[in-house]
Order: structure tokens, then sequence, then C-alpha cells
């Protein structure tokens, strides 16, 4: 039924279909984020297909590897949500699509670099910039680059949303449309770029297509459940950790209060009993506790046999 409302293309699963299913599209917002590169004319997207599994798996990235004319390799993600630990997972990711160009007996002059692009719906870095390119060069002399087999791109789209507000680039009218595609005013009639009109024609297509839609329910709905059950879980580490926290205070108290004890009836403890009563348990300590009352010395109150009364 036309006329349905638009599906959001920054789901990555709507996403990964807008611009695998057309590398013309994809080849375009590369060439707008890498400005100062050499242009792709030609892209082969490797992972056009979304297996089921993918839509509900917990953490999974529905990403786009492609790869151009050069051999160049292009890793393109769409994130909404900042996880622990992303900047790291994104350079295994990218390292391990470095590492496995080579077979054996290959050199290592047959690599291709591998370039990554992260749309991201959250500011990642507190500085106002908000493109960002990050390669391997020097720390004291950042215009000596050691390779290029590593890129990552990290555009921040809010900010970069405020930054370019004015237009005046191909990645600004990208960013535009990632940011405003919702809306049919001004704003969004100015973009003149015939890829981000074919992006719109696209995306009307697929929010008009049943089974489109009910993928991106699924996968809405996956999402939904892993922030859930990650909340969830967070709250029960932190009631555990209140418990185990009275518990520790508990045990303390209890055996500040026999140290207490033992040193008015035998003086200093010597540093082998402070040890042990610094390591003991609760059980430990109620049996100690019983037994200071009747010992009349203090490695009567730690034996293994006790005193008895």
């Amino acid at each position: 039924m036309p006329g349905l409302p638009l599906l959001d293309p920054r789901l990555d699963v709507i996403f990964k279909r807008l611009f695998a299913e057309a590398p013309d599209l994809l080849a375009d917002l590369i060439n707008a984020v890498r400005s100062d590169e050499p242009p792709i004319v030609e892209l082969q997207v490797l992972n056009p297909q979304i297996a089921p599994e993918e839509l509900t798996g917990k953490f999974i990235v529905l990403d786009i590897l492609a790869r151009d004319q050069t051999g160049q390799l292009f890793n393109i993600e769409m994130q909404t949500r900042n996880h622990a630990g992303w900047p790291s997972r994104s350079l295994y990711y990218l390292a391990r699509n470095l590492g496995r160009q080579l077979q054996a007996g290959d050199g290592y002059q047959r690599m291709q670099p591998v370039i990554g692009i992260h749309l991201m719906d959250f500011d990642l870095f507190e500085e106002e910039q908000a493109c960002w390119a990050f390669e391997l060069r020097d720390r004291q002399r950042p215009q000596v680059r050691l390779d290029r087999s590593l890129q990552l791109h990290l555009i921040e789209l809010p900010k970069a949303d405020r930054l370019h507000s004015q237009g005046g680039s191909a990645l600004a009218d990208w960013i535009l449309y990632l940011k405003h595609w919702q809306q049919e005013d001004v704003l969004m009639q100015s973009i003149e770029s015939p890829a981000i009109k074919k992006a719109r024609e696209r995306l009307q297509t697929l929010s008009d297509d049943d089974e489109a839609r009910r993928l991106a329910f699924v996968r809405e709905r996956a999402l939904h459940d892993e922030v859930t059950e990650k909340a969830e879980a967070e709250a029960r580490g932190r009631l555990a950790g209140k418990a185990e926290g009275k518990i520790e205070g508990k045990i303390e108290g209890r055996a500040d209060t026999l140290r207490n004890q033992l040193r008015l009836k035998f003086g200093a403890l010597p540093d082998a009993f402070e040890q042990r009563l610094q390591s003991a348990d609760e059980a430990e300590l109620t049996t100690w506790t019983e037994r200071v009352l009747f010992a009349e010395q203090l490695e009567q109150v730690f034996g293994k046999d006790g005193v008895k009364g």
C-alpha cells in the first residue's frame, strides 16, 4: 500500500538494504566521505544478503563489505548505539579483513587497504570536530604516515548535522538526508544530488514493501530486547553488588569487634593472627567469637579444636 510512513534509513537492516542493493549509491556515499581521494568508479558489494539469524542475534552489526576497482576493501556501518568497547571491536574487524586477504605463500605486497566508514547517530568525542579520519601516523610528526593498510573514517551525525547545516558538499547533503529523512520541507527539497534523490525513492519503495516492514520490525524488536536485557543485567549487577557490599560490611564489623575483644584479653595481635582475621568468613568469625569467652591463650581461639567449656 503506497504512502505508508517511511522506514528509518538509520536502522541497520534498512541502511544495508538501501545501499547494498544499490552499489552506485554506496559508491557516492564513500566518495563523499573520502572526497580528497580518487573517486570510486566501480564497486562490488561482497555481502549483500541478510541472514535471518542476523536480525535477531545479540550484538550483531549489519555492516556492508565492498571492494572497489583497485581492490580496496570498504566496511560501512550505521551505528545508533554507543557500545562499550566499540573502538576496539571496530579495529578488530578491520584488521581481520586485512589479514584474510593473504593465502599461504602470498607476499604482503598483495594486500590492499581496508577502509572503515562508520556513520554514528551519536557523539563519540567531546571535541567540536565531527568527521574523523584515522591512519597509522607518527605521534610527534603526524604528517609522516607509516602505511595506509588500515583506515577508519568516523562521522558523528548529530554533531556533523549542526556543523554542516549550511550544506555545500556531497557529504553535507548525505548527512542532511540521514538526519532529516522524514521531512519534506524546503531543507530536504534543496538537496539536488541525483544519488540522494534516488535514495529517497528507494526508501519509499522499501517502506511500501510489506516484507521490508516486517524485517524492520523484527530487527527493531531485537535491538530493543538487547538494550532491555543489558539494562536488566546491569540492574541485577548493582543489586548483587549492594548485597555483597552489605555482607562484606557485616563481616568487617564482626571482625573489628572480635579484634577489640582479643586485644583487651591478650594484648596486641601478632601479624599471623591479624591476617587470619582479615581473611575470615562469617562462619569462622562466629566460632572464634564463641571461643574467646573461654580461651586462656590466643592460640586456643584460632586452634582447630577450640576450647570446651
